[in-house]
Protein backbone atom coordinates (compact mmCIF):
# COMPACT_ATOMS: atom_id res chain seq x y z
CA UNK A 1 0.00 0.00 0.00
CA UNK A 2 1.25 3.47 -0.87
CA UNK A 3 0.99 6.23 1.75
CA UNK A 4 0.29 9.86 0.97
CA UNK A 5 -0.50 13.18 2.59
CA UNK A 6 -3.56 15.31 1.94
CA UNK A 7 -2.23 18.81 1.34
CA UNK A 8 -3.80 20.99 4.07
CA UNK A 9 -5.35 23.39 1.56
CA UNK A 10 -7.52 25.36 3.95
CA UNK A 11 -4.95 25.58 6.77
CA UNK A 12 -1.50 25.84 5.16
CA UNK A 13 -1.68 29.61 4.60
CA UNK A 14 -0.18 31.60 1.74
CA UNK A 15 3.55 31.59 2.48
CA UNK A 16 5.30 29.91 -0.50
CA UNK A 17 8.16 28.82 1.74
CA UNK A 18 5.80 27.08 4.15
CA UNK A 19 4.23 25.23 1.21
CA UNK A 20 7.70 24.24 0.02
CA UNK A 21 8.72 23.05 3.47
CA UNK A 22 5.58 20.93 3.83
CA UNK A 23 5.99 19.20 0.46
CA UNK A 24 9.69 18.57 0.97
CA UNK A 25 9.07 17.25 4.48
CA UNK A 26 6.47 14.82 3.13
CA UNK A 27 8.95 13.61 0.53
CA UNK A 28 11.79 13.32 3.07
CA UNK A 29 9.54 11.30 5.38
CA UNK A 30 9.03 8.75 2.63
CA UNK A 31 5.46 9.51 1.62
CA UNK A 32 4.58 8.31 -1.86
CA UNK A 33 2.25 11.10 -2.94
CA UNK A 34 0.77 14.48 -2.06
CA UNK A 35 -2.93 14.93 -2.78
CA UNK A 36 -4.57 18.35 -3.17
CA UNK A 37 -8.21 19.43 -3.31
CA UNK A 38 -9.58 21.67 -6.08
CA UNK A 39 -11.83 24.71 -5.94
CA UNK A 40 -11.48 27.74 -8.20
CA UNK A 41 -14.07 29.86 -6.40
CA UNK A 42 -15.82 29.81 -3.08
CA UNK A 43 -19.43 30.93 -2.86
CA UNK A 44 -21.39 32.83 -0.25
CA UNK A 45 -23.69 30.18 1.25
CA UNK A 46 -26.29 32.83 2.14
CA UNK A 47 -26.82 33.66 -1.54
CA UNK A 48 -30.25 32.52 -2.77
CA UNK A 49 -29.95 29.27 -4.66
CA UNK A 50 -26.45 28.49 -3.42
CA UNK A 51 -25.61 24.84 -2.83
CA UNK A 52 -24.60 24.08 0.74
CA UNK A 53 -21.27 22.31 0.99
CA UNK A 54 -18.22 22.02 3.23
CA UNK A 55 -16.44 25.10 1.81
CA UNK A 56 -17.33 28.77 1.30
CA UNK A 57 -15.61 31.93 0.08
CA UNK A 58 -13.82 32.04 3.45
CA UNK A 59 -11.81 28.87 2.76
CA UNK A 60 -8.50 29.40 0.90
CA UNK A 61 -7.61 27.10 -1.99
CA UNK A 62 -4.36 27.07 -3.94
CA UNK A 63 -5.01 26.34 -7.62
CA UNK A 64 -3.90 22.74 -8.13
CA UNK A 65 -2.09 22.91 -11.47
CA UNK A 66 -0.14 26.03 -10.49
CA UNK A 67 0.61 24.47 -7.10
CA UNK A 68 1.86 21.27 -8.71
CA UNK A 69 3.97 23.17 -11.21
CA UNK A 70 5.61 24.90 -8.25
CA UNK A 71 6.10 21.66 -6.33
CA UNK A 72 7.40 19.80 -9.39
CA UNK A 73 10.52 21.96 -9.24
CA UNK A 74 10.93 21.65 -5.48
CA UNK A 75 10.59 17.88 -5.13
CA UNK A 76 12.13 14.89 -6.88
CA UNK A 77 10.15 11.75 -6.10
CA UNK A 78 6.80 12.34 -4.43
CA UNK A 79 3.72 11.83 -6.60
CA UNK A 80 1.28 14.70 -7.22
CA UNK A 81 -2.41 13.86 -7.21
CA UNK A 82 -5.57 15.94 -7.57
CA UNK A 83 -8.26 14.78 -5.24
CA UNK A 84 -10.40 15.73 -6.96
CA UNK A 85 -10.22 18.11 -9.94
CA UNK A 86 -13.75 19.30 -10.72
CA UNK A 87 -13.34 18.51 -14.38
CA UNK A 88 -16.71 19.56 -15.92
CA UNK A 89 -16.31 23.16 -14.77
CA UNK A 90 -13.06 23.40 -16.76
CA UNK A 91 -12.37 23.55 -20.49
CA UNK A 92 -11.24 20.06 -21.43
CA UNK A 93 -8.45 20.96 -23.84
CA UNK A 94 -7.01 23.46 -21.38
CA UNK A 95 -7.16 20.92 -18.53
CA UNK A 96 -5.40 18.42 -20.82
CA UNK A 97 -2.66 20.95 -21.55
CA UNK A 98 -2.19 21.90 -17.89
CA UNK A 99 -2.10 18.27 -16.72
CA UNK A 100 0.36 17.33 -19.47
CA UNK A 101 2.64 20.18 -18.46
CA UNK A 102 2.61 19.19 -14.78
CA UNK A 103 3.33 15.60 -15.73
CA UNK A 104 6.21 16.69 -17.95
CA UNK A 105 7.74 19.07 -15.42
CA UNK A 106 7.47 16.51 -12.63
CA UNK A 107 8.93 13.67 -14.67
CA UNK A 108 5.70 11.67 -14.87
CA UNK A 109 4.45 12.04 -11.29
CA UNK A 110 0.86 13.24 -11.86
CA UNK A 111 -2.26 11.28 -10.98
CA UNK A 112 -5.45 13.06 -12.03
CA UNK A 113 -8.38 12.48 -9.71
CA UNK A 114 -11.59 13.89 -11.20
CA UNK A 115 -15.19 14.40 -10.16
CA UNK A 116 -18.27 16.49 -10.86
CA UNK A 117 -18.38 18.63 -7.69
CA UNK A 118 -21.32 20.19 -5.90
CA UNK A 119 -20.90 23.98 -6.08
CA UNK A 120 -23.35 25.44 -8.60
CA UNK A 121 -22.01 28.95 -7.94
CA UNK A 122 -18.59 27.87 -9.14
CA UNK A 123 -19.99 26.39 -12.35
CA UNK A 124 -22.02 29.53 -13.00
CA UNK A 125 -19.02 31.83 -12.59
CA UNK A 126 -16.85 29.65 -14.85
CA UNK A 127 -19.49 29.59 -17.58
CA UNK A 128 -20.19 25.86 -17.44
CA UNK A 129 -23.49 23.98 -17.20
CA UNK A 130 -23.98 22.51 -13.74
CA UNK A 131 -26.86 20.22 -14.77
CA UNK A 132 -25.18 18.07 -17.42
CA UNK A 133 -21.84 17.70 -15.64
CA UNK A 134 -22.16 13.93 -15.19
CA UNK A 135 -22.68 13.29 -18.90
CA UNK A 136 -19.93 15.71 -19.91
CA UNK A 137 -17.26 14.20 -17.68
CA UNK A 138 -17.45 10.88 -19.52
CA UNK A 139 -16.77 12.59 -22.83
CA UNK A 140 -14.07 14.71 -21.22
CA UNK A 141 -12.17 11.66 -19.99
CA UNK A 142 -12.20 10.11 -23.47
CA UNK A 143 -10.95 13.34 -25.03
CA UNK A 144 -8.24 13.81 -22.38
CA UNK A 145 -6.79 10.40 -23.17
CA UNK A 146 -6.74 11.11 -26.90
CA UNK A 147 -5.06 14.48 -26.37
CA UNK A 148 -2.41 12.92 -24.11
CA UNK A 149 -1.52 10.09 -26.47
CA UNK A 150 -1.84 11.47 -30.01
CA UNK A 151 -0.01 14.42 -31.60
CA UNK A 152 -3.08 15.21 -33.72
CA UNK A 153 -6.63 14.54 -32.62
CA UNK A 154 -9.93 14.57 -34.46
CA UNK A 155 -12.77 14.20 -31.97
CA UNK A 156 -16.42 15.00 -32.52
CA UNK A 157 -18.63 14.36 -29.52
CA UNK A 158 -21.80 15.76 -28.07
CA UNK A 159 -19.99 18.51 -26.17
CA UNK A 160 -16.55 18.75 -27.82
CA UNK A 161 -15.18 19.23 -31.30
CA UNK A 162 -11.46 18.99 -32.00
CA UNK A 163 -10.39 18.83 -35.66
CA UNK A 164 -6.78 17.98 -36.46
CA UNK A 165 -5.32 19.63 -33.38
CA UNK A 166 -3.18 18.49 -30.48
CA UNK A 167 -1.19 19.54 -27.45
CA UNK A 168 2.58 19.78 -27.62
CA UNK A 169 4.53 18.69 -25.63
CA UNK A 170 2.76 15.49 -24.68
CA UNK A 171 2.98 14.20 -21.09
CA UNK A 172 5.50 11.64 -19.89
CA UNK A 173 2.69 9.23 -19.00
CA UNK A 174 0.58 8.38 -22.01
CA UNK A 175 -2.04 8.52 -20.77
CA UNK A 176 -1.94 10.12 -17.33
CA UNK A 177 -3.85 7.92 -14.82
CA UNK A 178 -7.41 9.12 -14.19
CA UNK A 179 -9.10 8.24 -10.89
CA UNK A 180 -12.66 9.12 -9.93
CA UNK A 181 -14.15 10.58 -6.77
CA UNK A 182 -17.80 10.21 -5.74
CA UNK A 183 -19.96 7.52 -4.25
CA UNK A 184 -23.29 7.34 -6.14
CA UNK A 185 -24.05 4.16 -8.06
CA UNK A 186 -23.86 5.99 -11.39
CA UNK A 187 -20.35 7.14 -10.45
CA UNK A 188 -19.27 3.58 -9.60
CA UNK A 189 -20.50 2.44 -13.01
CA UNK A 190 -18.69 5.35 -14.66
CA UNK A 191 -15.37 4.66 -13.00
CA UNK A 192 -15.64 0.93 -13.76
CA UNK A 193 -15.97 1.85 -17.43
CA UNK A 194 -13.49 4.71 -17.63
CA UNK A 195 -11.33 5.01 -14.53
CA UNK A 196 -8.02 3.73 -13.22
CA UNK A 197 -8.99 4.01 -9.54
CA UNK A 198 -11.42 5.30 -6.91
CA UNK A 199 -10.81 8.04 -4.34
CA UNK A 200 -12.99 7.35 -1.29
CA UNK A 201 -13.01 10.78 0.34
CA UNK A 202 -14.72 10.78 3.71
CA UNK A 203 -15.30 7.03 3.85
CA UNK A 204 -14.49 4.86 6.85
CA UNK A 205 -13.52 1.16 6.52
CA UNK A 206 -16.91 -0.16 7.58
CA UNK A 207 -19.59 -2.47 6.17
CA UNK A 208 -20.92 0.30 3.93
CA UNK A 209 -17.51 0.85 2.34
CA UNK A 210 -17.06 -2.90 1.97
CA UNK A 211 -20.41 -3.19 0.18
CA UNK A 212 -19.57 -0.29 -2.14
CA UNK A 213 -16.22 -1.87 -3.01
CA UNK A 214 -17.89 -5.19 -3.74
CA UNK A 215 -20.39 -3.40 -5.99
CA UNK A 216 -17.59 -1.61 -7.83
CA UNK A 217 -15.67 -4.85 -8.34
CA UNK A 218 -18.80 -6.41 -9.80
CA UNK A 219 -19.10 -3.53 -12.28
CA UNK A 220 -15.42 -3.90 -13.18
CA UNK A 221 -15.89 -7.59 -13.95
CA UNK A 222 -18.94 -6.74 -16.06
CA UNK A 223 -16.71 -4.42 -18.08
CA UNK A 224 -14.22 -7.25 -18.58
CA UNK A 225 -11.70 -5.68 -16.24
CA UNK A 226 -9.63 -7.19 -13.43
CA UNK A 227 -10.54 -5.57 -10.07
CA UNK A 228 -6.99 -6.30 -8.90
CA UNK A 229 -5.69 -3.78 -11.42
CA UNK A 230 -7.99 -1.00 -10.15
CA UNK A 231 -6.64 1.40 -7.52
CA UNK A 232 -8.40 2.26 -4.26
CA UNK A 233 -7.34 5.47 -2.46
CA UNK A 234 -8.69 5.85 1.08
CA UNK A 235 -8.13 8.82 3.39
CA UNK A 236 -7.50 8.70 7.11
CA UNK A 237 -8.28 11.75 9.29
CA UNK A 238 -6.12 12.54 12.29
CA UNK A 239 -8.82 14.56 14.06
CA UNK A 240 -9.92 12.79 17.23
CA UNK A 241 -7.73 9.74 16.53
CA UNK A 242 -4.91 8.19 18.56
CA UNK A 243 -1.90 6.41 17.02
CA UNK A 244 -3.46 3.07 17.99
CA UNK A 245 -6.65 4.06 16.18
CA UNK A 246 -4.59 5.05 13.13
CA UNK A 247 -2.93 1.64 13.07
CA UNK A 248 -6.29 -0.16 13.34
CA UNK A 249 -7.77 1.89 10.53
CA UNK A 250 -4.73 1.34 8.31
CA UNK A 251 -5.10 -2.40 8.77
CA UNK A 252 -8.86 -2.23 8.13
CA UNK A 253 -8.29 -0.46 4.82
CA UNK A 254 -5.59 -2.97 3.93
CA UNK A 255 -8.06 -5.80 4.51
CA UNK A 256 -10.56 -4.06 2.21
CA UNK A 257 -7.97 -3.91 -0.56
CA UNK A 258 -6.89 -0.27 -0.47
CA UNK A 259 -3.85 0.38 -2.64
CA UNK A 260 -3.30 3.95 -1.41
CA UNK A 261 -3.93 5.67 1.94
CA UNK A 262 -3.70 9.42 2.49
CA UNK A 263 -3.35 11.05 5.91
CA UNK A 264 -5.55 14.14 6.33
CA UNK A 265 -4.43 16.53 9.09
CA UNK A 266 -7.03 19.23 8.45
CA UNK A 267 -9.75 19.77 11.03
CA UNK A 268 -7.55 18.55 13.87
CA UNK A 269 -7.03 21.95 15.51
CA UNK A 270 -3.50 22.44 14.16
CA UNK A 271 -2.41 26.06 14.11
CA UNK A 272 0.67 26.32 11.90
CA UNK A 273 2.20 24.64 8.83
CA UNK A 274 4.84 23.16 11.16
CA UNK A 275 2.06 21.54 13.20
CA UNK A 276 0.92 19.75 10.02
CA UNK A 277 4.48 18.60 9.33
CA UNK A 278 4.77 17.28 12.89
CA UNK A 279 1.46 15.42 12.46
CA UNK A 280 2.51 13.64 9.28
CA UNK A 281 5.81 12.76 10.96
CA UNK A 282 3.95 11.16 13.88
CA UNK A 283 1.77 9.19 11.50
CA UNK A 284 4.79 7.99 9.57
CA UNK A 285 6.33 6.63 12.77
CA UNK A 286 3.09 4.76 13.45
CA UNK A 287 3.11 2.88 10.17
CA UNK A 288 6.89 2.28 9.86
Amino acid sequence: MQYGVVFPQTEIGDDPMAIRDYAQAAEDLGYDYLLAYDHVLGGDPSRPGAAQGPYTHRHPFHEVFVLFGYLAGLTERIGLSTGILILPQRQTALAAKQAAQVDLLSGGRLRLGVGIGWNNIEYEALGMDFHNRGKRIEEQVRLLRELWTQPLVTFQGRYHTVIQAGINPLPVQRPIPIWFGGRADVVLRRMAKLGDGWMLAGRTPDDEAKAALETLRGYLRAEGRNPGDFGIDAWLPTAGQTPDAWARRVEAWRQLGATHLGINTMGAGLKTPQDHIDAIRRFRKTID
